[in-house]
């Protein structure tokens, strides 16, 4: 009976271990590939923005990068994004790129809406303040079906299970009441 049980755990630990080191953070490590660039001029410092998907599409997550010249090391700065309404979406401070550690961006961020959005860029360093903004960056429609179509194919599956569920509890549940006792 130990000796089952040991083996019983022993296997249950190693499934785990082995499930926990095949999920490691490989993705983390993959380069940013840098698709299109864009330049911005935000007072003395100029500032080219990467994309690693172009043409832009509403809902489809890609990485941003912002290269100062000169690097990052001595600047400061904050991102605006500004949606086709006028409306400010996000005011956040520029970081570093998760994967690209010598550059600001933004990793696996999508822009929710079609039309042209607005960048504005603030940045402090040792030449003083300077704003800018990347004005008309187009964002076409979302690709594939609506949301509201992929939601509703997507839980075909789960609608499905449920009924399954549901005919098995009442046909078990009927065959243990006609049961004798």
């Amino acid at each position: 009976m130990i000796k089952r049980l040991f083996g019983a755990a022993a296997t249950i630990f190693a499934v785990l271990a082995l499930s926990l080191t095949g999920a490691g953070t490989a993705s983390a490590y993959q380069p940013v590939n840098i698709v299109h660039t864009e330049h911005v001029q935000a007072g003395p410092y100029s500032l080219t923005i990467g994309f690693s998907q172009w043409p832009l599409r509403a809902m489809q997550s890609l990485d941003f990068t912002f290269i100062p010249d000169g690097g990052i090391d001595d600047k400061s700065g904050t991102l605006s994004e500004i949606q086709p309404n006028g409306k400010v979406r996000h005011q956040e401070p520029l970081s570093r790129h998760p994967r690209k550690r010598e550059d600001w961006g933004l990793d696996v961020r999508s822009l929710d809406q079609q039309g042209a959005w607005t960048f504005r860029f603030a940045i402090d360093g040792p030449q003083g303040h300077g704003e800018g903004d990347l004005t008309n960056l187009t964002v076409l429609e979302q690709p594939g079906p609506p949301l509201g179509i992929s939601w509703a194919v997507s839980s075909i599956p789960l609608i499905g299970l449920i009924v399954f569920l549901a005919y098995a509890w009442r046909r078990t549940r009927r065959s243990q009441a006609l049961q004798p006792a």
